[in-house]
């Protein structure tokens, strides 16, 4: 689910910490990209007539379609990309998963009555709600990976998690995921829309921490907060709080500690669900289960695809066309081989912001929120002004 109505928050709020731009503008660099919600994308995108693609013997190809030509785009970018996979959920998160279950079953029984007497536009609605990533996907891609060469790695826990904390030691440039909440794991660098088909021409967002943070006027645990409002997989909402309340109420407290003293004394209009741990969701964000990026495990190696693996196995075991294939395997090994061009930025170590120049951005956004706040209130004067003009002056 990741964190809601995030990032229109930050479109509004800090509009320069992110831009959008074309696949190749990331030519030259490692990206570490969220497979679960990769092929959960896939399962829903990747279908014929609002059903998922099967081959001859009804078995489901519709993740594998989508693992195979999407990571042909990402590579015919010049990017070299390394999928993570999730393990085990974290306790904390089991109430959402429980509630996604529930919501599937109820889709499934939905999708039965559609079926029946419903329109085509409503089997559509309730097959895409009954979509879930299976071990079975899991292990389909995770061989698919191996045949073409590309690495991957599977989390202790949350992928994101892991993409992040890579992203963060250097070892690749951005965290690729369509969850906002990739942010509040520490990514530096946030992508979006990667794995995206380019018949949607929707362009690459890329979504920079460091200036959400200088933008919003927050430290790393106050965005936490922030997002813990907004709401996350591992906590209910607290009922009424929008993106805008949500905003204020930590700008107005603080901390959530501090929010949470005031609604229990009585000072609020807001209820606290019956079960809200906020300090173990703020926890399992600054502290994720996540393997170091010196683990031999992170030591990520592209080589060239096994052609005649991914014949057997797309081709014979699959259903897939072997002309397409071959040619996908050829593109694959031609740019894997292909010694890329550097980017500049490979050539210096990233430094990282000192203290002045960190103070030096909070100041400007501080005199840009002053000037904000002091135009609406000149804008508020003038309209009280014509709204208390009588009628017929001129």
């Amino acid at each position: 689910m990741g964190i809601k109505q995030l990032f229109s928050l930050i479109k509004q709020e800090c509009p320069d910490a992110y831009k959008e731009g074309d696949i190749k503008t990331h030519f030259g660099r490692k990206v570490a990209i969220d497979a679960s919600m990769s092929i959960y994308s896939f399962l829903i995108a990747v279908r014929s007539g609002g059903e998922m693609l099967t081959n001859e013997e009804g078995e489901t190809t519709s993740h594998l379609m989508g693992m195979f030509y999407r990571t042909l785009r990402i590579v015919d970018g010049g990017i070299k990309p390394v999928y993570v996979f999730d393990g085990a959920p974290p306790k904390l998160k089991s109430g959402e998963l429980a509630k996604r279950f529930q919501r599937k079953s109820e889709a499934a029984e939905g999708l039965e009555e559609a079926k029946e007497t419903g329109t085509a536009e409503e089997v559509e609605k309730f097959s895409r709600r009954t979509v879930r990533v299976t071990r079975e996907h899991n292990a389909e891609c995770q061989r698919l990976l191996k045949l073409m060469g590309v690495p991957y790695i599977i989390a202790p826990t949350e992928a994101e998690a892991q993409c992040a904390a890579l992203a963060r030691a250097g070892k690749v440039y951005a965290a690729a995921s369509e969850d906002m909440d990739t942010l509040c794991f520490d990514s530096p660098v946030l992508l979006r829309h990667l794995t995206f088909s380019e018949m949607r021409k929707e362009p690459i967002q890329e979504v920079f921490l460091e200036k959400v943070l200088a933008g919003l006027d927050m430290d790393r645990k106050q965005f936490i907060d922030l997002c813990i409002l907004l709401g996350c997989d591992y906590l209910d909402p607290i009922p009424k709080v929008g993106p805008q309340t949500a905003l204020k109420l930590i700008r107005e407290h603080g901390t959530l500690e501090k929010l949470v003293e005031s609604i229990q004394a009585g000072k609020s209009k807001y209820v606290l669900p019956d079960d809200w741990p906020f300090a173990d969701a703020r926890e399992l964000f600054l502290n994720p289960d996540v393997r170091p990026a010196s683990h031999p495990e992170c030591d990520f190696k592209w080589e060239a695809p096994d052609v005649e693996g991914l014949v057997q196995f797309l081709v014979t075991e699959k259903g897939f066309s072997e002309d397409r294939v071959r040619a996908g395997a050829a593109r694959l090994s031609k740019n894997l081989k292909t010694s890329q061009q550097a980017r500049l930025e490979g050539f210096f170590k990233p430094v990282p912001k000192t203290a002045e120049q960190l103070q030096t951005l909070k100041r400007k956004n501080e005199e840009r929120n002053e000037e904000k706040k002091k135009r609406m209130k000149e804008e508020k004067k003038e309209k009280a002004k014509a709204k208390a003009k009588p009628r017929g002056t001129a």
